[in-house]
C-alpha cells in the first residue's frame, strides 16, 4: 500500500512541477517585454538622474546630485550657492490639481452615466458601451485638436454664442485653464465610466430593493448600498483616470498653448528644449516616486473601507 502512495505522490509532483515548468514558459514573452520596456527604461533613467548633465544634451558620466538639488534650488551664477526656487514645485502642485479636479470631475459625471448604464435592459447596454468607447477609435491628438476648433475664438461654440446674440465678441477659451480641464475631462472621462459600469453591472439589485423594503430612502439605499458594493470599480476609475492625467502632454500642450504647464510639458522640456537629463530623469522619478506614495496611502485606505462595507 505504501510503495503505491508514493508512487501516486511521485506522479502528482511530477505533474506539478511540469504545470509550474508550462506557466513560467507561457508568461516568459510577458515578463520578457515588462523587463525590456519597462524595467530597463526605469533603471536607465535612475541611472541618468545620477550624472552630469552634458553641455549640448545627453550626460558626463560622473557621478552628481545635481539633478535632484536643481529640482528644488538653483545655483547662483556668481558665488555658486543654492537658492531656493519653487518654480517646480509650482508646476508639480498645479498638475497635482488638475488631475485630482478631473478625478473628481469624471467621477461625479461618469457614476451616474454608468449607473444608467447598468440599469438598461441587456439588449440596450452594448449599445450604450459602443457610445462610450467611440472617442477611442481616434487618435487623441486628434481629438484634442477638434476640441480646439471647437472653443477657439472663431470656433463653433464662440460662433453659436455670437448668432444667438448672447455675446457680442467671442469668449476666450483657447489656452486657459478651462481649455486643459476640458481636454483631460474629454479624454479620461471613458476610463472612469467603463470600471464603474463593470462593477455596477454585477450588483446584486435584490440588495436595492432590501434596502427600500426595510424603509430606507434613496439617499440611504445610494451611501450604505450602492457606492460601498461598486466600491472597487470606484478605485479602478480614479486610478485609470488620476494616473494618466498627472503625466498628460498632448492635452496641455496644444489646448494650454504651453503657456500652463504640467509635469509632462516639463519633463519633455528637459529632454529636449533644456538639453539637461539628469535633471529631466530627476524630474520623472520624483513624479514616480509621488504617485507611488499617494497611492499607496489611497489604496489602502480605500480597501479597508471596502472591506469593512
Amino acid at each position: 500500500m505504501m510503495p503505491e502512495l508514493s508512487r501516486a505522490a511521485a506522479v502528482a509532483l511530477a505533474a506539478e512541477q511540469a504545470a509550474t515548468s508550462r506557466n513560467r514558459l507561457l508568461t516568459a514573452p510577458a515578463l520578457a517585454v515588462i523587463t525590456v520596456f519597462g524595467i530597463l527604461p526605469l533603471i536607465i533613467i535612475g541611472v541618468y538622474s545620477f550624472l552630469k548633465a552634458a553641455a549640448y544634451g545627453g550626460v558626463v558620466w560622473e557621478f552628481s546630485t545635481d539633478g535632484y538639488l536643481n529640482f528644488l534650488f538653483q545655483r547662483d551664477i556668481f558665488d555658486d550657492s543654492l537658492q531656493f526656487a519653487p518654480d517646480y514645485l509650482i508646476i508639480y502642485l498645479r498638475t497635482l490639481i488638475y488631475s485630482v479636479a478631473t478625478t473628481a470631475i469624471c467621477l461625479l459625471v461618469g457614476y451616474p452615466t454608468a449607473y444608467y448604464m447598468a440599469t438598461r435592459p441587456p439588449a440596450q447596454r452594448n449599445w450604450w458601451v459602443l457610445l462610450i468607447t467611440i472617442p477611442f477609435w481616434s487618435n487623441l491628438l486628434v481629438r484634442t485638436l477638434a476640441i480646439m476648433f471647437i472653443i477657439r475664438d472663431e470656433g463653433l461654440i464662440n460662433a453659436l454664442l455670437i448668432w444667438l446674440r448672447v455675446i457680442d465678441k467671442p469668449i476666450t477659451m483657447l489656452y486657459t485653464n478651462f481649455a486643459i480641464m476640458l481636454g483631460l475631462l474629454y479624454s479620461f472621462l471613458p476610463f472612469m465610466v467603463l470600471p464603474l459600469y463593470a462593477s455596477l453591472e454585477k450588483l446584486d439589485f435584490r440588495m436595492v430593493e432590501a434596502g427600500h423594503d426595510l424603509y430606507a430612502n434613496k439617499r440611504q439605499v445610494l451611501w450604505r448600498i450602492i457606492i460601498p458594493l461598486s466600491m472597487p470599480g470606484i478605485v479602478a476609475g480614479c486610478l485609470l483616470v488620476f494616473i494618466p492625467a498627472l503625466g498628460s502632454y498632448v492635452t496641455p500642450l496644444i489646448l494650454g498653448g504651453g503657456i500652463h504647464l504640467m509635469i509632462g510639458d516639463l519633463i519633455a522640456q528637459q529632454f529636449g528644449v533644456g538639453r539637461n537629463w539628469p535633471l529631466g530623469s530627476a524630474q520623472a522619478l520624483i513624479l514616480m516616486a509621488v504617485v507611488l506614495i499617494a497611492l499607496y496611502f489611497y489604496v489602502r485606505n480605500t480597501s479597508g473601507q471596502v472591506k469593512h462595507g
